[in-house]
Protein backbone atom coordinates (compact mmCIF):
# COMPACT_ATOMS: atom_id res chain seq x y z
CA UNK A 1 0.00 0.00 0.00
CA UNK A 2 1.23 3.59 -1.07
CA UNK A 3 0.38 6.92 1.10
CA UNK A 4 0.82 10.19 0.24
CA UNK A 5 0.97 13.41 2.00
CA UNK A 6 0.28 16.35 1.88
CA UNK A 7 1.06 19.37 4.31
CA UNK A 8 -1.61 21.96 5.09
CA UNK A 9 0.01 25.51 4.52
CA UNK A 10 -2.63 27.31 4.14
CA UNK A 11 -4.52 28.10 7.56
CA UNK A 12 -7.63 29.51 5.27
CA UNK A 13 -8.69 26.24 4.00
CA UNK A 14 -10.02 25.29 7.06
CA UNK A 15 -11.41 26.10 10.44
CA UNK A 16 -10.21 24.97 13.46
CA UNK A 17 -10.61 20.62 13.46
CA UNK A 18 -11.94 19.03 16.54
CA UNK A 19 -10.45 15.33 16.79
CA UNK A 20 -11.93 13.51 19.84
CA UNK A 21 -12.47 10.22 21.21
CA UNK A 22 -15.00 9.36 24.66
CA UNK A 23 -12.04 9.79 26.86
CA UNK A 24 -9.99 12.55 24.79
CA UNK A 25 -10.62 16.05 22.85
CA UNK A 26 -8.44 17.89 20.70
CA UNK A 27 -8.85 21.12 18.92
CA UNK A 28 -6.28 21.85 16.49
CA UNK A 29 -5.18 24.31 14.12
CA UNK A 30 -4.76 24.39 10.61
CA UNK A 31 -1.72 24.09 10.40
CA UNK A 32 -1.33 21.24 13.00
CA UNK A 33 -2.09 18.85 10.48
CA UNK A 34 -0.77 16.52 7.56
CA UNK A 35 -3.33 15.32 5.43
CA UNK A 36 -2.94 11.85 3.71
CA UNK A 37 -4.78 10.20 1.35
CA UNK A 38 -6.68 8.17 3.69
CA UNK A 39 -6.06 9.79 6.66
CA UNK A 40 -3.93 12.32 8.85
CA UNK A 41 -1.21 12.83 11.46
CA UNK A 42 -1.05 15.18 13.46
CA UNK A 43 1.12 16.18 16.92
CA UNK A 44 0.04 16.18 20.52
CA UNK A 45 1.56 16.73 24.25
CA UNK A 46 -0.61 13.48 25.82
CA UNK A 47 0.10 9.73 23.78
CA UNK A 48 -2.96 8.87 22.14
CA UNK A 49 -3.33 4.64 22.77
CA UNK A 50 -2.99 3.00 19.31
CA UNK A 51 -6.63 1.25 17.59
CA UNK A 52 -8.40 4.04 19.65
CA UNK A 53 -11.75 4.85 17.30
CA UNK A 54 -11.92 8.90 17.11
CA UNK A 55 -13.88 11.71 15.05
CA UNK A 56 -12.44 14.43 13.15
CA UNK A 57 -14.72 17.31 12.51
CA UNK A 58 -13.51 19.20 9.85
CA UNK A 59 -15.14 23.06 8.11
CA UNK A 60 -14.03 24.57 4.83
CA UNK A 61 -14.18 28.24 5.09
CA UNK A 62 -16.80 28.02 2.36
CA UNK A 63 -19.29 25.82 3.59
CA UNK A 64 -21.36 26.65 6.97
CA UNK A 65 -21.13 22.76 7.91
CA UNK A 66 -18.87 20.90 9.34
CA UNK A 67 -18.43 16.90 8.25
CA UNK A 68 -16.93 14.25 10.44
CA UNK A 69 -14.70 11.67 9.17
CA UNK A 70 -14.09 8.51 11.66
CA UNK A 71 -10.93 6.35 12.32
CA UNK A 72 -8.72 4.32 14.33
CA UNK A 73 -5.41 5.44 15.65
CA UNK A 74 -2.32 3.33 13.74
CA UNK A 75 0.79 4.90 15.51
CA UNK A 76 1.26 7.29 17.55
CA UNK A 77 5.05 7.79 18.57
CA UNK A 78 7.24 10.19 21.01
CA UNK A 79 7.62 11.49 24.46
CA UNK A 80 6.51 13.44 26.63
CA UNK A 81 9.31 15.76 26.35
CA UNK A 82 9.40 15.97 23.08
CA UNK A 83 5.37 15.31 22.06
CA UNK A 84 3.63 12.80 20.12
CA UNK A 85 3.07 12.30 16.21
CA UNK A 86 0.03 10.81 15.52
CA UNK A 87 -1.29 8.74 13.02
CA UNK A 88 -4.95 8.25 12.25
CA UNK A 89 -6.62 6.07 9.20
CA UNK A 90 -9.84 7.16 8.20
CA UNK A 91 -12.54 4.20 8.26
CA UNK A 92 -16.48 3.72 6.58
CA UNK A 93 -16.12 7.24 4.49
CA UNK A 94 -19.20 7.77 2.42
CA UNK A 95 -18.64 8.39 -0.58
CA UNK A 96 -19.37 12.42 -0.03
CA UNK A 97 -16.87 12.82 2.33
CA UNK A 98 -14.76 10.78 0.26
CA UNK A 99 -15.32 13.54 -2.35
CA UNK A 100 -14.73 16.40 0.60
CA UNK A 101 -11.24 15.31 1.82
CA UNK A 102 -10.01 14.62 -1.74
CA UNK A 103 -11.03 17.98 -3.32
CA UNK A 104 -9.41 19.57 -0.24
CA UNK A 105 -6.39 17.66 -0.32
CA UNK A 106 -5.31 18.52 -3.50
CA UNK A 107 -6.75 22.01 -3.23
CA UNK A 108 -4.70 24.53 -5.12
CA UNK A 109 -4.87 26.64 -1.68
CA UNK A 110 -2.89 23.58 0.30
Amino acid sequence: MRMSARKIVSTELFQPVTVQSQTTRLDLGANALTFRKNGIEFRTNEPIPAWTEMTVSLQTPGDTKRFNCTGVIVACTGSRHTGYSVSMVFTNLSRQAQLRLHNLAYSPLA
